[in-house]
């Protein structure tokens, strides 16, 4: 059975489905606020329930620690923001599964709220579209992060490669596939709260770093739809945030290096950090480069997790 079968399967039996929300990498460098990507195999679970009574009620959380209280949970947030724009007739309980970390920078909180709300659309006789799923699971991102913004939810919702090309009105692209793309993902087990990265970045910026940063995501963008390999290497780097975020991170500048000396062709802070992307042609250097990352970390006595991966093309999905 496909997947959209397999969905309106569910959808007839009505009253229960069970989802996967995968991790997601923003920013991607040169799209602050603007880029994001899916990961293959990393990621949540959720369980829906229709029921009578209004609104959601968040009924089990596991894997971490975070606020029952549906106003108080950026699922709960998410989920009751669709169901009143909707104008619901009924009501959700959720339970929800973290596998991915909070503050990991992997997309944690998109997870929860970009699940809430495809959860929930898979509940409807008539579901609507991804970009309305979007604008709902933006709700949820401002409690997490202090402004609704779209680079972890969209790619979590679409899948694949996302651009946001505007916030008013909303729009999201999905852009073509990168190709034997492997992603590597170095996780230093710290915490970062997104309103703190964000607050550690300058209010203006200079003309010259504007225009260089324009260039590498125009060239981002055009390398994805040529398929261009090294315009895509030369475009994936960061001259706004990186300089300022880097400090957060413990021996960025040293596990930068160490990414090279493997051969990954770009690396960079996945969405407000702590985790790192490195991107590469093979998969030996991706699994060398982290090897050795989690190598020197141990050395200074700093515990990781790491994660090999490709961009995956679905979003969440109803899973059995």
């Amino acid at each position: 059975m496909g997947r959209k079968e397999q969905e309106k399967d569910l959808r007839l039996r009505g009253d229960e489905i069970k989802i996967f929300c995968p991790a997601t990498v923003a920013n991607v460098n040169c799209g602050f606020d603007t880029l994001g990507f899916a990961l293959e195999g990393i990621g949540d679970k959720m369980v829906f329930r229709k029921v009578s009574t209004p609104g959601v009620t968040i009924t089990v959380i596991t894997g971490e620690e975070l606020p029952m209280e549906a106003h108080n949970n950026v699922a709960g947030v998410a989920g009751n923001a669709m169901l009143q724009g909707i104008q619901a007739d009924f009501g959700v309980e959720i339970e929800i599964h973290k596998n991915i970390r909070s503050g990991s920078g992997i997309g944690s909180s998109a997870a929860s709220a970009a699940g809430a709300v495809f959860g929930i659309n898979q509940l409807l006789d008539h579901p609507i579209s991804n970009l309305e799923l979007t604008r709902y699971a933006m709700k949820g991102e401002a409690l997490a992060s202090g402004n609704e913004h779209a680079d972890n939810v969209a790619p979590c919702i679409y899948g694949g490669t996302t651009l946001i090309t505007g916030y008013d009105p909303l729009r999201v692209i999905s852009l073509p596939p990168m190709e034997t793309v492997y992603v590597g993902i170095l996780h230093p087990h710290i915490k970062i709260a997104t309103k703190d990265a964000r607050a550690i970045l300058p209010k203006e910026v200079p003309l010259k770093d504007a225009i260089t940063q324009a260039q590498r995501l125009a060239g981002f963008v055009a390398s994805l739809y040529e398929w261009d390999k090294q315009l895509f290497i030369e475009s994936v780097q960061d001259v706004l945030v990186e300089p300022h975020r880097k400090q957060l991170i413990p021996h960025f500048d040293t596990i930068k290096t160490l990414s090279k000396e493997h051969g990954c062709m770009a690396f960079g802070i996945s969405g407000s950090g702590p985790s790192l992307f490195a991107f590469a042609f093979a998969k030996a250097n991706i699994e060398s480069y982290l090897m050795a990352s989690k190598a020197y970390y141990k050395q200074q006595h700093l515990k990781v997790d790491t994660y090999s991966s490709q961009i995956s093309g679905t979003g969440c999905q109803v899973i059995q």
